[in-house]
Order: structure tokens, then C-alpha cells, then sequence
């Protein structure tokens, strides 16, 4: 089975990873940025959300590493 058959390899499911849990977890602080009117602070959800998207960042940057075996 050649390269381009394999599918995705694990150094592009990283990337796809890291880049998401870093936009997804800018996004989720730009909320409150962007919400100024509102009362309060980051709530539990936006915690549990910001913990999942530093978890998937934190494993897309360990996947880079591994190269381009099939994922």
C-alpha cells in the first residue's frame, strides 16, 4: 500500500488536532471578550470546554512527532 492510499497519517491528524484545540480554545475565550455586556466570568462550561480543547491540542502536538504512519 503506497502513501497516498493510506489515508490520513498520525503527523496530519496532530496537526488537524493542534490547530483546532488552538482556535477552538481562542474562540471560546473570545466569547467572553466579545460579550462584554454580560455578567460574570468564564462559567463551568466554558471551563470543561477550554480543558477539552487544551487536552486536544496537547495530543495533536504528541502525534507530530510520530511521522507519517497510517492514523
Amino acid at each position: 500500500m503506497d502513501a497516498e492510499s493510506a489515508g490520513i497519517t498520525k503527523r496530519q491528524l496532530g496537526m488537524i488536532l493542534l490547530v483546532g484545540g488552538i482556535v477552538g480554545f481562542c474562540g471560546i475565550l473570545a466569547v467572553d471578550i466579545v460579550d462584554v455586556g454580560r455578567e460574570g466570568d468564564i462559567g463551568p462550561a466554558q471551563t470543561v470546554a477550554l480543558f477539552a480543547m487544551a487536552l486536544a491540542a496537547l495530543v495533536g502536538l504528541t502525534l507530530l512527532p510520530l511521522g507519517d504512519a497510517p492514523a
